[in-house]
């Protein structure tokens, strides 16, 4: 094999060219990224997104915003009980600015945090009822006779949105237990109790927005004292509002058609109580009984 003299020859190095500049076009391109905000391409074979997958994401949302309301209630409540304190204190001694100036910035704390955290669950809460609806009369096979605004305006209206939102999740719940939707829907204790809780701190916030039109000394130490229930009893709804969204929703990501277990309550003593079974199963069949077998008696010998 014949070499070229001085041995092989060298690969040539690729040239590098300085850099200049973006580039440029002599007219506007016409490829590019599309318009608007990032959107994930749909899944083909799948369409738009079912009113119960709506309802579980805003659970997701919801129950967190929730647990901060829960937090932020509290600490509001902690500090108007020690204004309170402060206020009986300030009747014999004098008070030191320290411990004013720290009761006045957790009670402005607690008291805007908490009205921020509140409006952002009441937002939230608002979207999810209406989709949990919607999830609801799909499931029953029903159309949905509240509308969106029928259903906002029952949670904002003052006087209706004392019974329209215990009613709308009393129907979700009906449906999402799989009752036959001609009956008239029973709400759970668990619903019952939100229910009450609810009306009670729809009432006592009105109040309490009300107090603060009164002046005098004692009007400010009343309107303390109905500022820390009303903190406590936001607490608490938001509290029982988590364990409602989580009851509601998981009801409404079962599976309509699958075992579900049927309780049968029996007193004691009672005989022939039939164990729980399935719904959707067949029911335990009776034991085949034997054939009566003819019975001959043998004569007397004789």
């Amino acid at each position: 094999m014949a070499t070229t003299p001085g041995g092989p020859a060298a690969e040539p190095t690729a040239r590098r060219d300085r850099y200049a500049g973006p580039p440029r076009y002599r007219a506007v391109p016409r490829w590019g990224l599309p318009v608007g905000p990032w959107r994930i391409a749909p899944v083909p074979g799948e369409g738009p997104l079912r009113p119960v997958d709506r309802a579980r994401a805003l659970a997701a949302q919801l129950v967190p915003v929730l647990w901060v309301v829960v937090v932020v209630s509290g600490v509001a409540a902690v500090a108007e009980v020690w204004r309170y304190v402060l206020l009986l204190f300030s009747r014999s001694d004098a008070l030191s600015p320290e411990a004013v100036g720290v009761s006045d910035a957790l009670v402005w704390f607690g008291g805007w945090s908490s009205v921020v955290a509140t409006i952002a669950a009441g937002v939230l809460m608002i979207s999810w009822s209406v989709w949990t609806y919607r999830a609801a009369a799909d499931r029953s096979g029903t159309r949905a006779w509240r509308s969106r605004r029928r259903v906002v305006a029952g949670w904002v209206v003052p006087g209706w949105n004392l019974v329209a939102p215990g009613s709308l999740l009393a129907e979700t719940e009906h449906a999402a237990l799989d009752l036959p939707p001609e009956r008239r829907p029973s709400p759970s204790r668990e619903l019952l109790v939100w229910w009450a809780l609810w009306a009670a701190c729809v009432v006592l916030g009105a109040v309490v927005l009300v107090w603060r039109f009164r002046t005098g000394t004692q009007a400010l130490a009343d309107g303390v004292v109905l500022h820390a229930w009303a903190d406590v009893l936001a607490a608490v709804t938001a509290w029982r509002t988590i364990r409602v969204v989580r009851l509601l929703t998981a009801l409404l990501a079962t599976r309509a058609q699958g075992p579900r277990q049927l309780l049968v309550s029996a007193t004691a003593g009672t005989a022939g109580a039939e164990p729980a079974v399935p719904v959707g199963a067949a029911g335990p069949q009776a034991a085949p009984t034997a054939a009566p077998v003819p019975t001959t008696s043998a004569a007397p010998a004789g």
